[in-house]
């Protein structure tokens, strides 16, 4: 954990943000995995261990804006609990190793629920994305199950985006603990990308490596030679040669903090002309988006820079067609890059996504795109300093989506589907960085990770 007065001083911005009621925030409850005592590893919730910074299980915590008091609910263990967990803190210690001063049982919780509802107090909390929480919720405010995320309070989502936006010193310090145990990750399985082996060999890994430091990967690692499919998590492909293969992971360290990064590499760790001329393009888009990325640009911005950039390359290789800025116009680049460029990254992989995207990606300002392409850009705000956004251009060649735009003559004008047609069989690349945005600019956070032809080929050969 943080020192208690991080804590402190996050629920007390909270308190004044939101000015009235009450704030329920729950924690996680386990789950079982195949049977009621076989339980996945316990991951807290993320916006309990902002305010709370405690990791135990079945954890509530309440903030009282209108008496200045904050609460955590949870039962004490009994000895039935300890023979198999061992002695643990009491909730009171638990409560006090953070700064709160009042705690109680759920019983004790359900009264306060109880009280607030029937004086017609606000109570404030967030859209329940497991069916547990939202359960618990529906019987603390005696509400219909199908009905809480009605009652979610868009005032508090809104204020928790606000504050967890912007990362202080010791958050980014964690991000790059992740991230050095991302290093560590990533440059062990380049040297293991030879010929025979199995995607599974280098997946496995890069998990015990992210347990090397302490935690756990903090997504499944898409680990695959098919890299035209984006969020390939199947792992039993036999690596060959002439074939590209895209390693996206990361890990979280004991404090929940996440890294995020993505290298592709040829398998046996040579590039020949076709992947060096496809890794180059999109290496000139990440390091372009890097360039332009500073305090008030929006990554929406950010986005058609990268893309620009793409365009020109795909240009070069007589792919597209046409005036650069009238194929990003028209979304023709998109055929080859169908996501967007990155997203926020801190307690979670995508930060605060369970708020609702719109919500934590844009605003007032700031509105998602309907083209094809950009529509998918989770992230497109107005930069500030302490963001973390993860900057991650791509290339994919996916089969069904250039026939079906061929079939229907999608931006033709744009695309040579004759030149197209001899890449079908290409695979994908994607690079992926975390940056923070500083005062003036941007930069890579953590160690570098080799990424340049050279690095990559030089870190395979050692």
């Amino acid at each position: 954990m943080f020192k208690k007065e991080t804590y402190m001083a996050r629920r007390e911005q909270l308190r004044k943000d939101i000015g009235h009621g009450l704030i329920i925030i729950p924690g996680n409850h386990e789950a079982p995995c195949n049977y009621k005592d076989n339980t996945y590893w316990f991951r807290q919730d993320s916006t309990f261990l902002y305010f709370f910074g405690l990791q135990r299980e079945d954890m509530v915590g309440v903030i009282d804006c209108d008496n200045g008091k904050d609460y955590i609910f949870a039962n004490d263990y009994d000895i039935d609990d300890i023979i198999w967990t061992g002695p643990l803190p009491s909730v009171s210690e638990l409560a006090a190793s953070v700064g709160v001063a009042n705690s109680g049982d759920i019983k004790a919780l359900q009264a306060v629920c109880k009280e607030a509802t029937g004086c017609g107090r606000r109570v404030h909390f967030l859209p329940p994305y497991r069916a547990d929480i939202r359960a618990d919720l529906a019987d603390w405010l005696g509400l219909a199950y199908h009905a809480v995320n009605n009652y979610a309070s868009m005032e508090l989502i809104l204020a928790c985006v606000k504050q967890r936006s912007v990362k202080s010193a010791e958050e980014i310090e964690e991000i790059e603990k992740a991230i050095a145990t991302a290093y560590n990750m990533h440059v062990g399985a380049m040297k293991l990308a030879m010929p025979g082996r199995y995607e599974y060999e280098l997946a496995g890994f890069m998990e015990g490596e992210a347990w090397k430091g302490n935690g756990p990967v903090s997504f499944p690692i898409i680990m695959t030679v098919h890299g035209e499919t984006l969020h390939n998590h199947g792992h039993n492909n036999r690596l060959e040669m002439g074939r590209m293969l895209v390693m996206d992971a990361g890990c979280e360290t004991a404090m929940n903090y996440c890294s995020d990064i993505t290298r592709s590499v040829p398998v046996g760790g040579k590039f020949n002309e076709r992947q060096k001329a496809i890794y180059e393009i999109v290496l000139s888009a990440n390091m372009e988006a890097l360039r332009v990325t500073r305090p008030g640009i929006t990554y929406k911005e950010v986005h058609q820079a990268a893309s620009r950039k793409l365009a020109e390359g795909y240009k070069g290789l007589g792919i597209l067609k046409g005036d650069v800025d009238d194929i990003v116009a028209s979304g023709a680049h998109s055929l080859l890059m169908p996501h967007g460029l990155g997203h926020m990254m801190g307690l979670d992989v995508h930060d605060m996504e369970n708020y609702g995207q719109i919500n934590v990606g844009y605003d007032q300002d700031v509105r998602p795109s309907d083209q094809f392409g950009l529509s998918s850009l989770r992230f497109g705000r107005r930069m500030q300093p302490g963001f973390v956004v993860t900057d991650e251009p791509g290339c994919y060649f996916i089969p069904a989506l250039i026939d079906k735009w061929h079939a229907e003559g999608t931006c033709k004008d744009f695309i040579n589907f004759d030149e197209l047609e001899k890449w079908k069989d290409f695979g994908g690349i994607r690079i992926e960085d975390d940056v923070l945005v500083t005062e003036d600019g941007a930069r890579v956070l953590g160690k570098p990770i080799p990424k340049t032809v050279k690095e990559i080929e030089e870190t395979i050969a050692s």
